[in-house]
């Protein structure tokens, strides 16, 4: 019995911490800017050449850990980040659960290409040694965030973050101006890591500049550290279709200056600490991760034409795929992944759903499969033609809203 005993207690110590229920959490950052510099993707279609550098690329790794559970969200500086490369850093990391390892990309359209979008001339500009740079950088982060837990109090708020920001590129108004805020205490009640979840394109400099850049992640999480809140991370949320930052200017057109994102940058992290600087503080706060399979179909001929693309044998179409959705409680807050750029409409609806009094939605995190709409939404509008070919397809929405919502139901209540 006492053999027995020591082997279930090494077990909860590898697989998860303590299993006393004291709550500790720990932040890493690896800078992944390549050297010498890498072509840049916006999109489907060849990457485009750079010659400079505005700030750094970044991963950066959050740990949470609550009796026997440690989860880890993860942040890229990224277009996306394929689950092909999340599952090899899951490989690599010792003393967390893979499937409680959340990885989620900034989306900015300043960074090398994950994925390896054709480039019209029968190759792609992805290096797959720098991809095994970041995903040892990233499987790194995630040891020493571990390495680096400390007994922690945490603050969780929500609120409309103002002033110019975003907004939707298809119709102005269309998108949820919340902002959701997890801050991490110290012993003596100073922040170390504040994790901010909002919607929003990080393409003020785009991939047509010539430039490597975080684009306004960069100076969103130098101002929160100037600020005092410690080490930032950022998830975006359900930014799709097309809810981007609010670059416009006096004279209607975009500014795409390092400056822009400086502006828009500091001005969400100074949201973001002042709504988060209006939340209670939670001991011990409970901590619940799980995970299910998602399977989806793929309608879209372009989508079929890239997944086959990415698999590296281009005679074999892919009908289906499937991706991993996570869903974590957190104190009071409730944590939803999605896979893809979700359109605001379902942003809404599944917050609505939800169970927390905080409810977060991880978009672009463990995969990036385009856009996801509803099936009424699909080719309805011309405005939609871009996303709908960059979709999965018709159901793709109905069926993540069904299943992930299913999952909540099931799930223990934050």
């Amino acid at each position: 019995m006492k053999r027995s005993f020591l082997v279930l207690s090494l077990g909860l110590l590898f697989f998860g911490g303590s299993t006393r229920g004291e709550f500790r959490a720990g932040i890493s950052v690896r800078n992944v800017t390549p050297d010498p510099l890498l072509p840049v993707s916006g999109g489907v279609g060849p990457s485009k050449p750079t010659d400079k550098k505005e700030g750094e690329l970044q991963v950066r790794a959050l740990v949470f850990e609550e009796g026997s559970t440690r989860v880890a969200f993860v942040s890229a500086d990224f277009l996306g980040f394929p689950a092909t490369l999340g599952n090899r850093v899951r490989a690599k990391v010792k003393g967390i659960l893979p499937k409680n390892i959340l990885i989620g990309a900034t989306h900015t359209h300043s960074a090398p290409d994950c994925y390896g979008f054709p480039d019209g001339k029968g190759g792609t500009a992805a290096e797959p040694k720098y991809h095994d740079r970041v995903c040892d950088l990233m499987a790194e982060s995630i040891h020493e965030a571990i390495a680096k837990l400390q007994p922690a109090s945490l603050k969780i708020q929500t609120g409309e973050a103002k002033g110019k920001i975003a907004f939707n590129y298809y119709a102005e108004q269309l998108y949820d101006p919340r902002c959701h805020i997890l801050q991490a205490l110290d012993a003596k009640g100073q922040p170390f890591a504040t994790l901010v979840n909002y919607a929003i394109h990080p393409e003020v400099i785009g991939s047509n500049r010539g430039i490597i850049s975080p684009d306004l992640i960069g100076p969103l999480y130098d101002r929160i550290a100037e600020k005092g809140g410690g080490t930032g991370i950022f998830m975006n949320s359900a930014q799709g279709g097309m809810v981007t930052a609010d670059n416009r200017g006096p004279n209607g057109k975009d500014i795409g200056t390092w400056a822009e994102c400086q502006r828009i940058g500091h001005l969400l992290a100074d949201e973001a600490l002042r709504i988060v600087s209006q939340a209670q503080t939670q001991q011990n706060p409970k901590l619940f991760c799980d995970a299910f399979t998602l399977s989806l179909p793929v309608d879209s001929p372009l989508m079929r034409q890239l997944l086959a693309s990415f698999s590296g044998n281009k005679t074999k179409v892919p009908q289906t795929v499937e991706t991993q959705v996570n869903l974590v409680n957190i104190g009071n807050a409730q944590i939803l992944t999605i896979p893809g750029e979700a359109l605001p409409n379902i942003g809404f609806y599944l917050k609505r759903k939800m169970k927390g009094q905080h409810n977060l939605l991880f978009g672009l995190t463990n995969d990036a499969f385009g856009y996801i709409l509803t099936k009424e939404d699909w080719q309805s509008f011309k405005r939609y033609d871009y996303i709908t070919r960059t979709s999965l397809g018709e159901l793709t929405g109905e069926i993540y809203i069904k299943a992930a919502l299913q999952f909540v139901e099931n799930s223990p209540r934050p």
